[in-house]
C-alpha cells in the first residue's frame, strides 16, 4: 500500500466533471498521487479487478456518493460509488494490518441525505459539499492535511483560488495543443494540472 496514493471514487459524468477536476487538482496540489478506475484503458482487463488492485494500493480514499440518483431510460440508480466505497471499507476492515491503516472521507451533497438510501453507513462521518466546488476543495484539503499529518498541504481556500485560475487558463492550454474539452482523458487532466502547478504554484 502506497501512502502517496489517493483513490478517487466519484461519478464520471459531464455534470460532475468540474468537481472531479477539483478533486484531482486538490490531491496533486497537496502532494499526493490520484488514482481511479479511469487511469487505465485496457479492454483485456476486468474493470472490477482493476478497481480492487487500485484500492489495494491506496492508503487514502475520497468517496462522493452524491450522484446515486436514478437516471437514464429506464431510470435506474447509479450504484458504482456505493459499491466502490464498500470495497474500500471492506479492505480496511478485513485486510491485513497494513490495509487497516486506510483512511477515507465520504461526501454527499446534503447532510444526512445518504441515510435515505445507504443507512448502513450512518455511523460514518459524512461530509456535505452542498454542490459547491469550493467547499469540496476546502474539505478535501483539510482532510488530507489531517489524515496524513502533513504540514505541507496548503489551505483549502488558497487551493480553491488556484483551481479557479487553472480553469480559466485551461482553454488556452487546450488550444495550444489543438484539443477540445471533450478530447481530455484522465491522463490529460492529470498532465495539465501538474504542468500548470509547476509554472504557477
Amino acid at each position: 500500500m502506497n501512502s502517496e496514493d489517493v483513490f478517487i471514487n466519484c461519478p464520471f459524468s459531464d455534470d460532475y466533471d468540474s468537481f472531479f477536476k477539483a478533486i484531482l487538482f486538490t490531491v496533486i496540489r497537496s502532494g499526493f498521487n490520484p488514482r481511479c478506475a479511469r487511469e487505465e484503458d485496457d479492454g483485456g482487463d476486468v474493470r472490477f479487478d482493476k478497481i480492487c488492485r487500485i484500492i489495494d494500493d491506496c492508503k487514502y480514499g475520497i468517496h462522493d456518493i452524491s450522484k446515486t440518483d436514478s437516471d437514464g431510460d429506464p431510470p435506474l440508480p447509479r450504484f458504482n460509488m456505493p459499491l466502490e466505497l464498500g470495497l474500500f471499507l471492506g479492505a480496511k476492515k478485513y485486510g491485513d494490518a497494513e490495509q487497516s491503516l486506510k483512511k477515507a472521507i465520504i461526501f454527499d451533497r446534503e447532510a444526512y441525505r445518504y441515510q435515505k438510501y445507504i443507512s448502513d453507513i450512518s455511523g460514518q462521518d459524512i461530509h456535505a459539499h452542498n454542490n459547491d466546488v469550493g467547499q469540496l476543495i476546502i474539505e478535501v484539503a483539510a482532510w488530507l492535511r489531517r489524515a496524513s499529518k502533513r504540514k505541507t498541504v496548503p489551505g483549502g481556500t488558497a487551493i480553491a483560488d488556484e483551481y479557479a485560475v487553472f480553469m480559466k487558463n485551461l482553454p488556452v492550454m487546450l488550444a495550444a495543443r489543438q484539443m477540445q474539452p471533450k478530447d481530455l482523458t484522465y491522463d490529460d487532466d492529470v498532465t495539465f494540472i501538474a504542468e500548470w502547478l509547476v509554472r504557477n504554484a
